[in-house]
C-alpha cells in the first residue's frame, strides 16, 4: 500500500501532525492503555481519522466508518484498523475540546507553513421566513379568479 501514497499526499502530513503531539496532555481519554482488559483503539489513530474527514469534509461518523473499509488512505494510515460508526462518535464526544485544541494547531502550524492562503471566504447566514399558505400562494386558475374579482 505505501507505494500508492504519494510522497506529498496530505495523509502524511496529517501521520507525522498527529505523531508529534502529547495525546494525554492535550486530554485525550485512553491516551494511557489500561492496565486489564482489552486495549482501546489508540485515540491517535482515532484523532487521525477525524482529521482526515474533517480535511476531506467527511463529517459523518458513519461515512467514516465507510471510509475505513474502501479509501485506500484511509486504509493504509489506520492499518486496516475498521472501527465501527460508535467508537468513532464516542471518540468525537468524550474528546470535543482536546479535537478542538488540536484543529487549532494544525491551523497555526499550516499557515505558518503557508500551506494555505489567507483568501477571504464568507459565509452567508441570512435566514428568510417562508410565506407560502394558501391563501398567498397563487396558482394560474386562483390569479385568474382574483382579477376577475378586482
Amino acid at each position: 500500500m505505501e507505494d500508492y501514497i504519494t510522497e506529498d499526499n496530505p495523509v502524511r502530513f496529517i501521520d507525522a501532525f498527529v505523531s508529534n503531539l502529547d495525546l494525554a496532555k492535550l486530554g485525550f481519554t485512553r491516551a494511557q492503555p489500561g492496565e486489564t482488559g482489552r486495549p482501546a483503539y489508540d485515540p491517535g489513530d482515532l484523532l487521525r481519522l477525524y482529521l482526515y474527514g474533517y480535511l476531506n469534509r467527511v463529517r459523518s461518523s458513519r461515512l467514516l466508518e465507510r471510509e475505513t473499509r474502501v479509501n485506500l488512505e484511509v486504509m493504509w494510515r489506520l492499518g486496516k484498523l475498521a472501527p465501527d460508526f460508535k467508537t468513532i462518535a464516542d471518540f468525537r464526544r468524550d474528546n470535543l475540546k482536546a479535537i478542538k485544541q488540536v484543529c487549532r494547531e494544525c491551523t497555526l502550524l499550516c499557515r505558518k507553513l503557508k500551506l494555505f492562503g489567507g483568501e477571504l471566504v464568507a459565509v452567508d447566514g441570512s435566514k428568510f421566513k417562508a410565506v407560502n399558505n394558501r391563501r398567498r400562494n397563487f396558482n394560474a386558475a386562483r390569479l385568474t379568479k382574483a382579477i376577475k374579482a378586482i
